[in-house]
């Protein structure tokens, strides 16, 4: 018998990527979107799949009801939790939804599953966002290191962390926790950096722009590929036992040195194009995010295939292509 799937946030860019390979594994996709006034956002990362093993229904992390129904009628056997209002800029400006969404979803969520699927394992989309100001010695953040988040969005990743350990210890129920650092794509939406720079870039190469304007040049982050982050979920979700795992490449760069990097691919010198806007800078800075994924590669063997530069070629080959 096939093994069931139930996705949330099953049309982003993880979501989208995690029902791939779990079609792959032979398993049955089920999934919610959020409906949206633009109806080809709802599902265009997924309209491939809808059909082909993936079948997705109307629901929202805010709505237990929804939740309730539709983990009660599947019964998965895995519940991967990856929906959010995942943009961290943006919490600041509506930190109210971001806690209904992520602190008071993951509840709904964790209620739904416990009450009327509780053999199911669960998986928490987890952030690097949680660490925050804490890094170790070393230069590294990993299982052990503290958090002390710098956004709402961190806040409410942390809230979800201990809830999900929490059920996990007070339900004796297969909970865990991916904390993942920052994994990009094609599909990344195009107003976070990663696609934002690329993007811009290959449209300034193409003289359909001028500028781009950014915020801190000088964060530095841990990049890598989605592809690579839902093979270790995966992974994490099919453990002997429940537990957490930090998911990472080890390797930082600056947003200046991202800049730097895809502007050369494309001919041009960002420092001609790229200008600094208060309006993309965050109330309260997050300097430097770098993950120690030793845990995760001596567990299950993960190494991440992409590397930085081969996460941002992917990403420039498919603006290049999308405007040819």
């Amino acid at each position: 018998m096939k093994k069931k799937a139930f996705i949330t946030g099953i049309n982003g860019q993880d979501g989208s990527y995690l029902a791939e390979l779990l079609l792959e594994k032979d398993y049955e996709v089920y999934g919610i979107v959020r409906r949206n006034s633009i109806a080809e956002n709802q599902e265009s990362r997924i309209d491939s799949l809808v059909g082909s093993g993936v079948e997705t229904f109307y629901g929202d992390l805010t709505d237990i009801s929804s939740l309730e129904r539709l983990i009660r009628t599947i019964q998965p056997d895995e519940i991967y939790n990856i929906a959010a209002q995942s943009h961290v800029r943006i919490s600041f400006d509506i930190p109210q939804y971001t806690v209904q969404a992520n602190a008071l979803g993951i509840v709904n969520i964790l209620e739904a599953w416990r009450n009327n699927c509780p053999t199911a394992r669960f998986y928490q989309a987890s952030s690097s966002e949680m660490f925050g100001r804490s890094v170790d010695d070393d230069g590294y953040q990993r299982e052990t290191t503290s958090m002390n988040p710098t956004s709402p969005y961190g806040c409410t990743k942390v809230f979800g962390f201990n809830m999900t350990q929490h059920y996990r210890h007070a339900y004796k129920l297969f909970a865990c926790n991916g904390i993942l650092f920052n994994h990009e794509s094609p599909r990344r939406g195009s107003n976070f950096v990663t696609n934002k720079v690329v993007k811009s870039a290959v449209e300034i190469s193409l003289g359909k722009r001028d500028t781009l304007p950014l915020g801190n040049l000088d964060a530095f982050r841990d990049w890598g590929h989605s592809k690579d982050y839902v093979r270790a979920m995966h992974m994490i979700m099919n453990h002997t036992e429940p537990d957490d795992f930090v998911c990472a490449t080890g390797v930082t760069n600056s947003v200046g040195g991202m800049c730097d990097y895809v502007f050369n691919k494309v001919g041009l010198n960002y420092k001609d194009y790229v200008t600094m806007d208060e309006r993309f800078m965050r109330a309260e800075e997050l300097k430097y995010l770098r993950g120690d994924a030793t845990k995760l590669r001596e567990t299950f063997g993960w190494v991440p295939e992409y590397t930085f530069e081969t996460l941002m070629d992917d990403m420039i080959q498919h603006w290049v292509g999308v405007y040819k």
